[in-house]
């Protein structure tokens, strides 16, 4: 009897036979892994040669000449520093940072009011604002560029007209040909068109936030204000971290619409980093080399703003 209750203990404490490793549940980590890998692998064939190239050209010698020989001599970081060394591109990047402070400022401020606005579904008008909100994002960004060019005509323009009719005015005002309004005639066009996306982020994290969270401010007698500025800014800060990252990185590029509406003039005065990389690079005397440098370097400003954006903001919520 009692051999068989030590052979029966024994065999409880038996440790039980290990599962084949196709068959066992995998770390979180490695899961994660293998479910962004097939994106990571799409990312690294449609983004990485590109890059890579890019890259290549940026420390070589590439202009008409060498692409007519197809030899590129190998120019070391000679193309970062006539960058430098070139006051245009100080100036282009001067305006884009201004014109990405401007816009991105906007949209944040607007994107958090009209989604406010959406919410209030007592409010009739919000079922119609979902819909127009939609229109401006459907909009080529070259379509849009050339619909605010005729916008903004001098002599035949509908702002002009309206402007003038409604006697805020009293002569015709040329807001993409003067230097002291061009930057700003740019800006508006652009925002209108990328407003939705803010619009539609600030919308969806709204609608997870919890009513419940008010109705508790409201029997505290906290005011509309209050609640605003304790309850739903605080819980929305995550999205609009996410939204000046992605904003910021898409106005630092901005191209159609300096190219329908002022092809950088009048003078330099929109001349951006985008439009100062094409022009550099596809007009006399077509240096390559050097328009993939600015490239770079762009790409390098904007990474660094996304590292402040988390860092300062971002930390704060966790």
């Amino acid at each position: 009897m009692a051999e068989e209750f030590a052979a029966g203990e024994a065999g409880a404490r038996r440790v039980p036979a290990r599962r084949p490793f196709w068959k066992r549940e995998l770390p979180v980590r490695w899961l994660a892994f293998f479910m962004n890998l097939p994106s990571m692998v799409v990312l690294a064939a449609v983004l990485a040669y590109p890059i890579y190239y890019a890259g290549y050209l940026s420390l070589h010698q590439v202009g008409l000449a060498q692409m007519r020989r197809g030899v590129f001599p190998f120019y070391g970081f000679q193309n970062y520093a006539n960058l430098f060394e070139d006051p245009l591109f100080w100036l282009a990047l001067k305006n884009t940072i201004a014109f990405t402070a401007f816009v991105v400022t906007v949209e944040v401020v607007l994107a958090v009011a009209i989604g406010l606005l959406l919410m209030q579904t007592s409010v009739w008008t919000s079922r119609v604002t979902r819909f127009l909100m939609l229109l401006p994002y459907a909009v080529p960004p070259i379509a849009n560029g050339l619909i605010w060019s005729f916008i903004y005509n001098f002599k035949f323009g509908f702002l002009n007209r309206v402007l003038l009719t409604t006697g805020l005015i009293s002569e015709p005002v040329n807001w993409a040909g003067d230097a002291d309004t061009a930057l700003i005639a740019v800006a508006i066009p652009y925002i209108w068109r990328t407003l939705p996306f803010a619009v539609l982020l600030v919308y969806a994290a709204l609608q997870g936030i919890n009513r419940e969270l008010y109705e508790a401010a409201a029997v505290d007698g906290a005011s509309a204000w209050r609640r605003f500025w304790h309850v739903t800014l605080p819980l929305l800060r995550p999205i609009i971290v996410v939204i000046l990252i992605l904003r910021t990185s898409f106005a630092f590029a901005v191209f159609e619409e300096v190219l329908a509406i002022t092809q950088g003039g009048p003078g330099d005065a929109t001349w951006v980093s985008a439009w100062y990389g094409y022009k550099v690079s596809f007009a006399p005397p077509f240096n390559i080399g050097m328009g993939a440098a600015s490239a770079y370097v762009l790409a390098l400003i904007v990474g660094l703003f996304a590292i402040v954006y988390v860092k300062l903001i971002y930390r704060r919520t966790t």
